[in-house]
């Protein structure tokens, strides 16, 4: 009897590839005979690259610049002519020195790093996973290091971070990176660059951003798609506003292609195939609330279980969905840690016994263990 354990991370208490683990462990102490395939997954967010890792993609190690200009060490994920890139391992918020914001000054230059380098080791398609940055630079940054030239007052070559955006006179393609191939961009929000739901106003706040710098990013913003071809078409494309605007400059200068985070993951990692066969399939999140609902891993695994007809169990730290949202979204049955463990930071110091308490319980109660 053949069971995918798939997933994504429990933030702050397990990664997606410890879950999976735990998981896996119950249900193998209480069935002994079932074939586990561990499969974590992700979002497009962090935890992007760890997926493709723990499905066969090799590290490869390099330093670009964090969102404040310092040097950081970060890895993507290599198969064949294939990059995996996770923005939040280089310019997200947990790369700030100090944790300190930078809502103005934060920079995507050192993605376009890691891209180069992706690029140097013979990468011909990049799939860079979006969710977590720091930035609301719209991607200047990224395309800057990539080979175009933003120019300030004067022709002087334009400072980092979205606020810089405002003195933005000119700007020059023509030296862009010419081995730039197919780039899919794994993002979760379908928010545009501009106005009350874009970069600036949805997630400049959670940057750091006060009211009175959502007013100056959201005006740098617009300089940046007025002086760039098509840029005010593009800026109103959904998920032109993921990470800062990211999205809206690699649609605008990369040629890239926007994907449902989770359904591009799941793609990469080949859950289709590990369907074969499959009795049941384990998926799960720190959280089962109304964010899993708008396009959360789990969600996608269920929708990808059930185009093969099999049944999807979910297990989070804490379910907030009802029964009927629970049914439409596809699982067929929700398990909550905080059913063992009420008293939330304990369980989150608990995660992995919890998870393999679990894992024994949907043996005993779903596979007949």
């Amino acid at each position: 009897m053949r069971v995918v354990v798939a997933p994504d991370k429990f933030k702050g208490s397990a990664t997606a590839a410890e879950a999976a683990a735990a998981l896996a462990a119950g249900l193998r102490q209480r069935r002994p005979d079932l074939e586990v395939v561990e499969l974590p997954v992700a979002d497009g967010g962090d935890g992007t690259v760890a997926a493709a890792l723990a499905a066969g993609f090799s590290p490869v190690v390099t330093v670009a610049e964090g969102p404040a200009g310092q040097p950081v060490e970060t890895t993507f994920a290599l198969r064949e002519a294939v990059a995996v890139i996770e923005l939040a391992d280089v310019a997200g918020l947990g790369r700030l020195p100090g944790g300190k914001p930078a809502a103005l000054t934060a920079s995507t230059y050192g993605v376009g790093q890691v891209i180069k380098a992706a690029l140097d080791d013979g990468a011909t398609t990049i799939v860079l996973g979006i969710g977590g940055s720091a930035t609301t630079d719209g991607g200047a940054g990224m395309v800057q290091a990539l080979g175009v030239r933003l120019a300030g007052e004067h022709g002087a070559e334009l400072a980092r971070g979205g606020a810089a955006l405002a003195g933005l006179a000119g700007i020059d393609a023509s030296g862009l990176d010419g081995r730039i191939g197919a780039i899919l961009v794994a993002s979760d929000v379908d928010n545009p660059l501009l106005g009350p739901r874009g970069a600036a106003a949805v997630f400049g706040p959670q940057k750091g951003a006060g009211p009175a710098d959502v007013i100056v990013l959201d005006r740098a913003l617009a300089r940046w798609a007025e002086l760039t071809v098509s840029g005010l078409d593009l800026a109103s494309v959904p998920g032109a506003g993921a990470a800062g605007g990211t999205g809206f400059g690699a649609l605008a200068y990369l040629g890239a292609r926007l994907v449902a985070g989770a359904d591009l993951v799941l793609d990469l990692i080949g859950f289709d195939a590990a369907l074969a066969g499959t009795r049941l399939v384990i998926t799960g999140e720190g959280s089962l609330d109304a964010q899993t609902l708008s396009g959360k891993a789990p969600l996608g695994v269920a929708r990808a279980a059930g185009r093969h007809g099999v049944p999807v169990a979910v297990v989070a730290g804490q379910v907030l969905l009802t029964p009927g949202e629970l049914a439409a979204a596809g699982f067929s049955a929700a398990y909550a840690l905080a059913d063992l463990e009420p008293d939330l930071p304990v369980s989150m110091a608990r995660a992995g016994e919890l998870l393999e308490l679990t894992g024994r319980q949907i043996a005993a109660s779903l596979l007949g263990g």
